[in-house]
């Protein structure tokens, strides 16, 4: 199993990519703007994208890859890439971004018959077998219906728990689990704690006592959803706190499991 993540950064500037992994060769976890740096043959081979929540840095390159791809799979005879989803983010992508006047609707296009896009829904505690891999969707907190996601391995599971506050039902279902890694967000400094608490993200103070429930240590945590220039400041309030062994992710690394 192969992970490389295109993009972890909380928001854009020069080097800062949005969130987006790359599982294998055939499997996008969120499309940020972190999709953008994927060749156009790299991009063809993505069969399905798995979408923890509906806000536009997780998903604003989900029509941009089908308009990249749509003659070359259409010439090629493919199926039409799965986009799996809770309900409410499926409706959320329909009504407001592949709309006709946001972006074209990939869904019926190139043709209603053969479009290059297609929506499969997914719900919290289900498990999704797909390229070989077993993905399974996990609780989220946040302002809108939002999920994350573990790819369990021999070695043990990956698990991204997508934009996310504090979870008590995340930290029950990982501690029957076998973890491997942890990418967790943490979007703001402890100096913004009101600001994460409305917005339904983390801040260092706040991850302590969420990864205080897991059990024992010694996991590889990794911190994503940082905002660009403030890397530094929030690894150092996390740093302070002697958790586990905890670094920064940083966009094009790759990890390799099993």
């Amino acid at each position: 199993m192969q992970i490389r993540a295109l993009g972890c950064s909380g928001s854009i500037a020069a080097g800062s990519r949005t969130t987006s992994f790359l599982l294998d060769d055939t499997v996008l976890i969120d499309a940020g703007t972190g999709v953008g740096d994927l060749t156009l043959d790299e991009m063809s081979r993505v069969d399905h994208i798995f979408i923890t929540h509906s806000h536009l840095d997780h998903v604003l390159s989900i029509g941009l890859l089908a308009d990249s791809v749509a003659r070359r799979r259409e010439m090629q005879g493919r199926p039409p890439v799965l986009v799996h989803a809770q309900p409410a983010t499926i409706a959320a992508l329909k009504l407001h971004i592949l709309n006709g006047v946001i972006w074209p609707d990939f869904t019926r296009l190139p043709t209603v018959d053969a479009p290059v896009l297609a929506f499969r829904s997914i719900e919290i505690g289900d498990t999704v077998e797909v390229a070989g891999r077993r993905i399974e969707v996990l609780s989220a907190a946040h302002t809108v219906p939002a999920v994350g996601y573990a790819v369990h391995g021999n070695e043990g599971a990956w698990v991204f728990t997508g934009d996310t506050g504090p979870n008590p039902a995340l930290w029950q279902r990982l501690a029957q689990i076998k973890l491997k890694m942890l990418v967790i967000e943490t979007a703001f400094g402890d100096d913004e704690h009101e600001l994460a608490v409305i917005s339904g993200h983390l801040c260092p103070a706040m991850l302590g006592r969420e990864l205080a429930q897991l059990p024992g240590k010694g996991y590889e945590v990794y911190i994503t959803h940082i905002k660009p220039g403030e890397v530094e400041a929030v690894m150092a309030e996390i740093a302070a706190q002697g958790m586990h062994n905890v670094a920064a992710l940083r966009t094009g690394q790759v990890f390799t499991l099993d």
